[in-house]
């Protein structure tokens, strides 16, 4: 993020994993300093898989009509406080 404070990190993979994301990096015509966005990039997917799995856990019981009118509440919710923030 542009505005964000970096911070350092210290991590470990094998070998395997290592070559092979610098072998994609090298053919996407990323350099070094791409891995950090790259890592970060496949976090914030992580986190959002795992979220949205947990979701669907914790809601599997519910039926569709109850899910699709939690989802228009909201929506209309979202929609209406970006309406009254200024532009």
């Amino acid at each position: 993020m542009a505005n964000a404070k970096s911070v350092r990190w210290t991590i470990t993979v094998s070998q395997e994993t290592d070559l092979a994301v610098r072998r994609y990096l090298g053919i996407q015509g990323m350099k070094k300093g791409d891995l950090s966005r790259f890592v970060e990039e496949a976090i914030r997917r992580r986190i959002l898989d795992r979220t949205v799995e947990g979701l669907r856990q914790d809601n599997e019981d519910l039926p569709a009509d109850e899910i699709e009118a939690l989802l228009k509440e909201n929506l209309d919710a979202v929609r209406a406080g970006r309406r009254r923030s200024p532009a």
